[in-house]
């Protein structure tokens, strides 16, 4: 028989999944507890909750979220990642962490979720170099706005050239009267 305690967390656990725009599945294997400290420290101060749970439990509350699919990812120690920001934010940040430890072969990002969209691990080391979405943005504008810049500057030079023309002829009008 499930404790309340136990049914608690499960119910915050949905509710902390089923909020999320982004959820990341790693393997913190490998790590040592100063290590896990900074990581949840960064990670918090992106926004970014760090949940570390009984997989029994993770389970249960992934599948009433409606995350089957990852399911199978909760064996070992595992923690999640979940944020409501810009996804290429914790992936940069679990990405760049992890990258420290390479030679461990662990820890490791197993599976995230973007979008209601489960991507394997691997994804996350792209998505991790992949400029934030407000710079993305910043660049898009920039583009648009080049080609607009000089069309306004065509129009304007043209405009300005036929006043020229316009105040010329008016004055050489005013000299032969």
């Amino acid at each position: 028989m499930p404790t309340q305690a136990k049914i608690d967390l499960v119910a915050s656990l949905k509710k902390t999944l089923s909020g999320a725009d982004n959820i990341f599945v790693t393997d913190y294997s490998g790590l040592d507890v100063a290590q896990i400290t900074k990581l949840r420290k960064e990670l918090r101060d992106s926004g970014i909750k760090y949940i570390v749970a009984k997989n029994t439990l993770m389970r249960i509350a992934a599948k009433d979220a409606g995350y089957d699919d990852l399911v199978e990812f909760f064996n070992g120690p595992i923690a999640v990642a979940v944020s409501n920001t810009d996804p290429n934010v914790p992936a940069k940040i679990l990405y760049d962490t992890y990258k420290e430890y390479k030679e461990l072969k662990k820890p490791e990002i197993l599976a995230f979720y973007i979008d209601s969209q489960l991507f394997d691990g691997s994804a996350a080391a792209q998505l991790a170099k992949l400029p934030t979405r407000d710079v993305l943005l910043s660049q898009l504008v920039s583009a648009v706005e080049g080609p607009i810049s000089e069309f306004v500057g065509t129009l304007d030079a043209i405009i300005r050239e036929l006043v020229g023309t316009i105040d010329a002829l008016a004055k050489k009008k005013e000299e032969e009267n």
